[in-house]
């Protein structure tokens, strides 16, 4: 696959979190400082802002820190679990909260339709055997362990959560962390599922190859 699958990616991620943040900072109700603060609180722009920088780092071939962790041999996998996570809870919790539109609408269904299934199909393309091993992706973990811990105790003194399923001051503790448990639970589920569609498509690779050599 040459670089153009990557330099798309990376022109409409990187628009889509820009546009965002433009749309965020128009429409603020808080201080520049504060809004930047909550923007960059949401698990659906830090992600996507990781496949930008992802699709970003291929194409100039960058090694330095911190672009490096993107080239460790789980990235793409993880990544593509986390964006797979955006989609699939926008979808299933957050679609039916709100209606946006105009340029919102558009850059909604970048950030959490569009992008989490070009990453997924770009996966397949790009998936080997060491991005599928269990010791390359557990450490991975730390991205949303570190980001829920962000945001329980940035809300506990701000009183800001990014999403409803985590406001513990509406919904309560306990309740904020059972949904915390399920995503997860599907965070695991994903890897599993991705690691097990991954041999599959090494396999499948190996008998083309067999295949070819044979005819």
């Amino acid at each position: 696959m040459n670089r153009k699958f990557e330099t798309i990616g990376l022109f409409i991620v990187w628009f889509a979190v820009l546009a965002q943040l433009y749309l965020i900072i128009q429409h603020r109700q808080e201080s520049v400082i504060e809004t930047l603060i909550r923007f960059i609180s949401f698990f659906t722009i830090l992600t996507n802002t990781l496949v930008a920088m992802y699709f970003t780092a291929i194409i100039f071939k960058l090694k330095a820190y911190p672009f490096s962790i993107l080239s460790s041999k789980g990235a793409l996998t993880a990544i593509t679990t986390f964006i797979l996570i955006v989609g699939l809870v926008y979808q299933l919790v957050l679609r039916s909260i709100w209606q946006p539109s105009g340029l919102q609408y558009l850059v909604d269904e970048l950030l959490h339709t569009f992008v989490p299934i070009y990453v997924f199909i770009y996966w397949c393309f790009k998936v080997d055997k060491l991005s599928i091993q269990p010791k390359n992706l557990i450490p991975w973990l730390l991205y949303p362990l570190f980001y829920l811990i962000f945001i329980l105790a940035r809300g506990y003194f701000s009183e800001f959560y990014p999403y409803p399923f985590l406001d513990v001051h509406e919904i309560g503790l306990f309740k904020a962390l059972l949904n915390i448990g399920l995503i997860i639970v599907v965070t695991m589920l994903l890897f599993g599922v991705l690691m097990f569609l991954g041999k599959l498509i090494i396999r499948q690779r190996i008998r083309n190859g067999a295949s070819n050599q044979l005819s």
